[in-house]
């Protein structure tokens, strides 16, 4: 295994894109590209007008042209949209039936974004999924091996399946995942299966395997993967609980700071001395963000970091660059907040919001909003009375929540991270009543790294300045 000091994270929606992929890996880190609900970015992007033709062009080199053609046919739009942002809906995934339109769409855009990232150098790529998303994740596995991906990394959840995966992949198989049903009985099995044949006319014989991180949040997950999972384990990603974005919930039982944030305390603590016994190569996530955090990783037996607000900020990255200008000046004034919000995230996670004027950080602004569910990737599927299969968000309007047997505890200060994730690209979907779906940050604990960075580079720095910053042989 090449060894890399540094992962750049692959964060939210679009945020960890194709460019700050690219970026990161022709300077001999591990670019990684966010594997989250690029179907919806491929189509919102050629919506748009694909100004700077890289959709077009990744395109082009897909293993089936009738399949990129359909694609462009139906969605290039070369005059673009308005600033309304009345982008097309799709369909919301399901677990019964067939998502072949979704498989297709999800298939090429994965391709796309891999296609981009390795264009024109030898550097490595990867693509983080979420467990906690599953059904998109058989197809785009599928398109990101396609692109010839050279890392898989998923976490929010027990991945235990996706080492076989990749395993059927690379042989030219299909595969067969099984679906988490609330209500179910324990003998009951639902999945999901892809087939390559039903997207391609001349699926390959073989692909090549990509590795596989897992990425873990303690020892006994770590374990676990190592010893249980349907295939090898190429190397761990532990993070803590000061990373950005979802976070695991405390061990031992949720109890709140005076602040209302989640108190975490030893049981939560990684031992890495542990995690080095298991001969598995690891990487520390959260609050390493600087020279001296991945010298102390490198101590305590990891081969290096991965860092995530540092590049989340950065000039290649996706995020709206207002967004970018706004956060970095509160962090360069010492006004900057983020709250860990232990009901926020329809996950159930604690998910941590950077807070910001104007985006659904704020409870004005998310009590405002219209809850509507259309695009469902955090949906929980649940087994009817009648046996039928039900889907439900605590982010959608709370009366259908609870009418379909949903907790209205978790309703209330649920977000919607689908349309509010897609609003930080400026991909936000605009209402026939002129509304437009706000923006929603997400940023880890420590800003001290972010505030010595920007006071180095200034507030427009490039990813190749955080790996300078990070002290790493790769930076040029």
């Amino acid at each position: 295994m090449k060894q890399f000091r540094i992962i750049q994270g692959g964060m939210g929606v679009g945020v960890s894109d194709w460019r700050l992929a690219r970026a990161v890996s022709v300077s001999g880190e591990l670019g990684v590209v966010s594997g989250t609900a690029l179907d919806i970015l491929l189509v919102r992007r050629l919506e748009q007008g694909d100004t700077d033709g890289a959709m077009r062009r990744a395109l082009s080199a897909f293993p089936d042209q009738a399949v990129a053609a359909s694609i462009l046919e139906r969605y290039f739009k070369p005059e673009g949209i308005g600033p309304e942002g009345k982008f097309t809906s799709l369909p919301l995934w399901r677990a019964e039936g067939e998502n072949r339109e979704l498989e297709i769409l999800n298939v090429a855009a994965n391709f796309a974004e891999i296609y981009l990232a390795k264009e024109g150098h030898e550097g490595l790529v990867g693509i983080n999924y979420l467990d906690k998303i599953s059904l998109p994740n058989p197809s785009g596995i599928y398109g990101a091996m396609l692109a010839g991906v050279d890392y898989v990394l998923m976490g929010a959840g027990i991945p235990l399946h996706v080492p076989g995966i990749l395993d059927r992949y690379s042989q030219g198989l299909g595969c067969e995942m099984k679906v988490t049903v609330e209500g179910a009985a324990k003998d009951e099995r639902h999945e999901v299966s892809f087939e390559p044949s039903r997207i391609l006319a001349n699926p390959p014989s073989e692909l090549k395997r990509p590795k596989f991180l897992a990425i873990v949040s303690s020892n006994v997950l770590a374990m676990t993967m190592v010893a249980r999972a349907s295939g090898k384990v190429d190397g761990i990603v532990v993070e803590n609980h000061t990373a950005g974005g979802h976070n695991a919930p405390p061990r031992g039982g949720l109890t709140l700071s005076e602040s209302g944030e989640p108190e975490y305390g030893p049981k939560d603590e990684v031992d890495y001395g542990k995690l080095a016994g298991l001969k598995v190569p690891f990487w520390i996530g959260g609050s390493r963000g600087t020279p001296e955090g991945v010298g102390e990783a490198v101590r305590q037996g990891a081969f290096g970091v991965q860092v995530g607000t540092l590049f989340a900020f950065c000039r290649e990255s996706g995020l709206l660059p207002e967004l970018k200008r706004r956060f970095l000046e509160a962090v360069k004034a010492g006004t900057a907040k983020v709250f860990t919000h232990p009901l926020a995230s329809p996950t159930g996670y604690p998910f941590k919001l950077g807070e910001l004027a104007g985006t659904l950080s704020g409870k004005i602004e998310h009590m405002a909003r219209k809850r509507v569910c259309n695009i469902g990737l955090l949906r929980e599927i649940f087994k009817k009375e009648d046996g039928s299969l039900g889907y439900r968000c605590p982010a959608e309007d709370g009366k259908a929540f609870a009418a379909k047997g949903g907790d209205g505890q978790r309703s209330g200060e649920a977000r919607c991270l689908c349309n509010g994730l897609l609003a930080n690209l400026g991909l936000g979907m605009g209402y026939s009543d002129g509304t437009v779906e706000k923006p929603l940050l997400t940023v880890g604990t420590h800003l001290e790294s972010l505030r010595l960075l920007i006071q180095k580079f200034g507030l427009d720095y490039s990813a190749q300045d955080v790996l300078r910053f990070l002290g790493v042989s790769g930076a040029r």
